[in-house]
């Protein structure tokens, strides 16, 4: 029970109804308590929590790319925190309560270097998966040392193999050596371009999917 001191406009120590009355170095203060929430889990909730959590297990496997790839849009948050607002507003499909992450719009990086031209990949080889690409280093502000970033991502596992500094754009060939137990599964291929200083990046480009040897 609470006690009111000197009157009603007094000091309040204690519990009156839903208001909480105390003294904080010498100071008197009142606070409405909060009313309780009889369903916490309501229908927007719960989506905005399944979307939540299919972006955060796409994501967590990429880290790595992911922090290269959004490393200028670390800007008062962390490089997954922007990839993480970025797919949950842009990538994020399905019907409520069950939600995707469409692998196309997703990007791993975002950047105004130019990207990837007539990308493609092999999977026909065991253990390994081949990246190609057409040689564009002479156009928009595409250098001839740029990096392709290569990434091999297995959502069944929940784990991916990337290659983050990997031929030059002149090259236009690069194969990514995969793990003996990903034979058989699905996996998500993806690629980008780096600066030899890893000032800029490209936006990244979804290859489709395969199944690995």
């Amino acid at each position: 029970m609470g006690k009111i001191a000197q009157g009603i406009l007094g000091g309040l120590s204690g519990k009156v109804g839903n208001v909480i009355g105390g003294s904080w170095k010498g100071i008197d203060y009142l606070r409405i308590k909060p009313s309780s929430v009889a369903n916490p889990r309501t229908v927007g909730q719960v989506n905005q929590r399944n979307k939540f959590t299919v972006t955060l297990e796409y994501l967590q496997p990429n880290l790595a790319f992911v922090q290269k790839g959004y490393k200028n849009y670390a800007v008062k948050q962390t490089q997954f925190n922007a990839a993480m607002s970025y797919v949950l507003n842009n990538a994020i499909t399905g019907v409520e309560p069950n939600f995707n992450v469409d692998f196309a719009t997703a990007l791993l990086s975002r950047g105004n270097l130019s990207g990837v031209l007539n990308p493609g990949t092999d999977l026909a080889t065991p253990g390994e998966v081949t990246f190609t690409w057409d040689d564009n280093s002479a156009e928009g502000n595409a250098n001839s040392t740029d990096k392709a970033m290569l990434l091999v991502y297995n959502p069944s596992k929940k784990e991916s193999i990337s290659q983050l500094e990997g031929a030059d754009r002149t090259v236009g060939t690069e194969t990514v050596i995969i793990p003996s137990t990903y034979a058989g599964d699905t996996v998500e291929l993806f690629m980008a371009f780096i600066e030899t200083d890893g000032s800029r990046v490209s936006n990244s480009v979804y290859l489709g999917s395969g199944t690995a040897s």
